[in-house]
């Protein structure tokens, strides 16, 4: 489940289902690894990877040592995309179950290593956002937040594995930092400006560039659907307008995302409902846990 690469400096990880549900991105080869893929689940760990296959793979070389690069942190975000849905501790014991089944006992054991250093980097790096110094929207602030980031990463991955990890993400960090620059430069004028940026433009490699397009054509096709719902289209007119835009796989697995969305929505609306009707708190407590599971009462409190 994706992260957006433009501005990564959003100090977390990204869940959004319709993300999730479009196809991977390819990362940095690994020469003389076995690329290992892990199965999906027969039954899914949480609601909202039904009918999702896990993201990335391992890399193990023949020491049985693994890869930390992109696809093995694509594999783990994959998992840690569902926290909310579920508690930190399941998803980290699910990853490492799923690691147990998949790979041998050494590769497993040197993936969970690298999974207790991206966990405790990912918290590390979520309480950069509470720092007071790197705040700001302007290009000094955004600088002090990737010198920042990047001082955190050092210390719990190695220079290579950052550049397998984060390369792609670097670069669009530059890009936009770059992009930043130029707007704020009041000693250029309005067309110099437009053709500094289109000179970047023109220097994106082909998939930081189709990166950097993917979260617009979400947006676009949602749009879309949406006044072709208005309109009193149905589902096949939508499933059609994805498959031209994704494919019929990921155009698939959408029409399951938004079936997922309406059934919960429906019950959300069952539960407030019946639950204006109710003035003593442990009434409602037992209503809440009649309606729904320990793990979906955690995303309950926000329509609460």
């Amino acid at each position: 489940m994706s992260r957006n690469p433009t501005i990564v400096i959003a100090l977390g990880a990204a869940g959004m289902l319709w993300l999730a549900a479009l196809a991977g991105r390819p990362t940095l080869p690994a020469p003389a690894a076995q690329v290992v893929t892990v199965a999906p689940a027969a039954q899914p760990f949480a609601p909202s990877l039904r009918g999702t296959r896990p993201d990335g793979a391992v890399r193990v070389a023949p020491d049985d040592s693994v890869v930390a690069d992109a696809q093995l942190i694509e594999l783990f975000d994959y998992y840690l995309s569902t926290v909310g849905e579920k508690s930190p501790a399941a998803v980290r014991a699910e990853i490492e179950r799923e690691l147990d089944r998949t790979l041998r006992p050494p590769a497993a054991a040197a993936a969970k290593r690298v999974l207790t250093r991206y966990i405790e980097y990912r918290q590390a790096m979520a309480a950069l956002e509470t720092d007071a110094k790197l705040s700001g929207l302007d290009t000094a602030a955004l600088k002090r937040r990737l010198a920042a980031l990047h001082g955190l990463r050092a210390q719990y991955f190695s220079q290579r594995e950052i550049a397998a990890i984060f390369g792609r993400e670097d670069a669009a960090n530059a890009d936009a930092l770059a992009r930043m620059e130029i707007r704020e430069d009041r000693t250029l004028t309005a067309q110099q400006k437009r053709e500094r940026l289109a000179a970047l433009d023109a220097g994106l490699p082909a998939d930081l560039r189709a990166a950097r397009e993917a979260p617009l054509k979400i947006v676009h096709v949602q749009e879309q659907a949406e006044r072709l719902r208005a309109s009193g289209a149905g589902d096949d007119d939508i499933f059609r307008l994805r498959a031209d835009a994704f494919g019929a796989d990921a155009a698939g697995r959408l029409a399951a995302v938004d079936r997922e969305e309406a059934e919960w929505k429906r019950r959300i609306d069952t539960y407030l409902a019946a639950r204006r009707g109710l003035q003593d708190d442990a009434a409602v407590a037992a209503l809440r846990s009649r309606m729904f599971s320990a793990d979906e009462q955690r995303r309950l409190v926000a329509y609460e």
